[in-house]
């Protein structure tokens, strides 16, 4: 069977399996959930700076949203000039920071914010006011990495055959990821999210910005809007998942993207295919099958809800940071800073050091 025929087939066997299925297990436990406030400090050294240097970092998120209230970005960068910029179409915040040839770079962030698990009761009309057909059209558009036409609307037609309503389509989309792709342990950071490349490649490894990326980008393809929703974990899972929690209180490689789906009658839809599948490589001991108790909790569980434990940045894709003389960013998670010599690579231990630690200041906002 060649790679077409098989995603065209893969594609109707999920849709199928979708229609049974619309009701997130823990949607009442997590929608009677309490307010957590946490406070997460990012501090971001240059170590080998040269002539006027910038560091840029993502603020928490600057939107109030169902499972998401931001109650301060406070930032302190010592002998060089910052401000907060914004964007409120994809709810994006940019500390940017500048530093003369002669001033070491060092960057503060502190963020505080309260987080409520976030489930949508699928079963019944929802009661969040409508989105603006503004809104709607903004996360329709394609962007760089996540085009909506060509083998990308090909394989999202397949997938979402029989399909009618726009709920069918997300949930028929949610399935084919989970089914078709694979987490890739070997891929730097949280990906790239060219899902163009994927599909065409039939290389469909990557991790959450690229596994993702295939859904919003599915999604927008058949008129169903969606967004990345990019982010960081803070905090151990109470639902028993090793995987999609920290063991300490250190984030610093805790980024995570999720993904909102817009349905008319519930409004903005939690999914998250791509921690399936981190749960199925990663939860003890590793290698799970689909089929495995904990990997099918969690595939049924993600589409709907949201365990908290996860702090939340920006919608945006293709981010140009103020004052840069590179390139955009296909997505905005992790720090970043510019010399005179260019984009310093944020993965780099020698050139670039940056700690996030988190702490939990109480509950109920």
């Amino acid at each position: 069977m060649n790679r077409r025929t098989f995603l065209q087939t893969n594609g109707a066997l999920c849709a199928g399996f979708a229609l049974t299925n619309a009701v997130p297990v823990l949607a009442h436990t997590l929608l009677a959930s309490e307010w957590r406030t946490f406070e997460v400090v990012t501090k971001v050294e240059l170590l080998k700076p040269s002539g006027i240097n910038h560091i840029w970092l993502p603020a928490a998120l600057i939107r109030e949203t169902p499972y998401q209230k931001t109650l301060s970005n406070r930032f302190t960068a010592d002998g060089g000039t910052v401000r907060l910029n914004e964007d409120k179409q994809s709810a994006l915040g940019i500390v940017s920071a500048m530093y003369a040839a002669n001033v070491k770079p060092m960057l503060t962030l502190t963020s505080r914010i309260s987080l409520k698990n976030y489930a949508v009761d699928l079963s019944s009309r929802g009661t969040m006011p409508p989105a603006s057909p503004a809104e709607l059209n903004y996360f329709l558009q394609p962007t760089q990495y996540v085009p909506t036409d060509g083998i990308v609307k090909e394989t999202a037609l397949k997938a979402t055959a029989g399909a009618t309503t726009d709920m069918e389509k997300a949930r028929a989309i949610y399935e084919w990821v989970v089914e078709n792709t694979f987490r890739d342990p070997k891929i730097r950071g949280c990906g790239r999210g060219d899902i163009r490349f994927m599909l065409e490649s039939g290389d469909l490894g990557g991790k959450c910005a690229d596994l993702n990326a295939l859904y919003v980008g599915l999604a927008r393809s058949v008129g169903v809007p969606a967004r990345h929703v990019y982010g960081l974990r803070i905090a151990k899972s109470e639902l028993g998942y090793k995987s999609l929690g920290l063991a300490t209180d250190k984030a610093t490689r805790g980024q995570h993207c999720r993904v909102e789906v817009y349905l008319r009658e519930h409004g903005w839809v939690p999914v998250d295919p791509a921690d399936v599948r981190k749960v199925a490589l990663e939860e003890p001991p590793g290698n799970l099958p689909l089929s495995a108790d904990m990997v099918s909790r969690a595939r049924h569980d993600l589409f709907g809800s949201w365990e908290m434990n996860w702090m939340a940045y920006n919608y945006a894709h293709d981010v140009e940071l103020p004052g840069s003389a590179g390139k955009p960013l296909v997505y905005f998670m992790y720090p970043q800073a510019e010399t005179s010599e260019g984009r310093v690579d944020p993965f780099d231990p020698d050139k670039f050091n940056y700690e996030i630690t988190v702490k939990e200041i109480g509950q109920a906002v």
